[in-house]
């Protein structure tokens, strides 16, 4: 335990962590009501901000350290009312407080219904934007449960929203899901096997989305044998590697306003699945800052 470090996001020193002075803003939202599997999604933003407390923060890949630009952690965002018509509106709201032209907000979930109400906070602030999901599931569902915010709906509210789509990593969908992209989608699906077999995917990627980007990151994208601790894992799933190699790209070649990192359930035990996400997190900002050299 490092309890001589700042309990934020990269255990950053005051100069480097005030709204002020921060390029990043890390926003937790641990809400989970609409799960069905495993359960803990609500644990993932602290575990995460506590393995970050732990990481190097020097980016050896790009030769910089990002957490000089500042990153601010903010408290936990409140629900008054769990459900989840109610948590939409909760954190579209707690969301855009944090947008402004020059900042960046990184939501930590928490489930991945979170991101429907983030995303359209983005829409709302900067226009058109396109979406990219990192994903095991399709989560195109139109209702699941009764509700049509459920975490296996969210890129079904995004894609009434826009067409610019790209889901990297699926590899889990149902009947239904398959036949609304087949008669409504249009946009790349990814597999894992493609996405790790080599780059050839990324052009036609890139081709599909806007000039600004949303980017959206369900863990249990990766493969479980890199992420154990999440609620719905499934086997066969993306790459360290072939995934940053896109993420950089994508970051190089469009403008990313914003992201969302959800669905890590940490147990307590597989410390490297929250130590693994904080450090996506901090390359997707690396990442950001390193495409604004271009």
């Amino acid at each position: 335990m490092v309890d001589f470090y700042p309990k934020n996001f990269g255990g950053l020193p005051p100069e480097l962590s005030s709204l002020g002075n921060s390029r990043f803003v890390l926003l937790s939202i641990p809400y989970e009501a609409t799960t069905t599997y495993g359960k803990g999604a609500r644990f993932g933003p602290s575990a995460i901000i506590e393995a970050s407390r732990n990481m190097e923060l020097y980016d050896q890949e790009l030769g910089f350290q990002p957490s000089d630009r500042g990153i601010h952690t903010t408290g936990e965002l409140d629900f008054e009312d769990m459900a989840p018509e109610a948590m939409a509106a909760t954190v579209k709201n707690g969301v855009a407080e944090y947008i402004r032209d020059d900042g960046f907000v990184f939501s930590l979930g928490g489930e991945h219904s979170i991101s429907y109400p983030a995303f359209m906070a983005h829409r709302e602030a900067f226009g058109e934007i396109g979406i990219v999901q990192i994903d095991a599931h399709a989560d195109l569902r139109n209702e699941y449960l009764g509700s049509p915010y459920n975490h296996a709906c969210v890129m079904r509210r995004i894609a009434g929203e826009t067409s610019k789509i790209v889901q990297v990593g699926i590899r889990s969908m149902s009947r239904e899901e398959a036949q609304f992209i087949a008669e409504e989608g249009g946009w790349p699906v990814v597999s894992p096997r493609r996405c790790n077999a080599g780059d050839d995917w990324m052009a036609e990627a890139m081709k599909s989305l806007p000039e600004l980007v949303y980017l959206t990151i369900d863990i249990d994208g990766l493969d479980p044998s890199l992420v154990p601790c999440t609620g719905t894992p499934v086997p066969g799933g993306l790459e360290w590697r072939p995934l940053t190699r896109f993420l950089r790209r994508l970051c190089r070649e469009r403008r990313v306003v914003g992201a969302d990192l959800v669905e890590l359930a940490p147990d307590g035990v597989h410390r490297a699945s929250e130590f693994l996400a904080a450090t996506l997190v901090y390359k997707v900002m690396a990442y950001v800052l390193d495409g604004e050299k271009e």
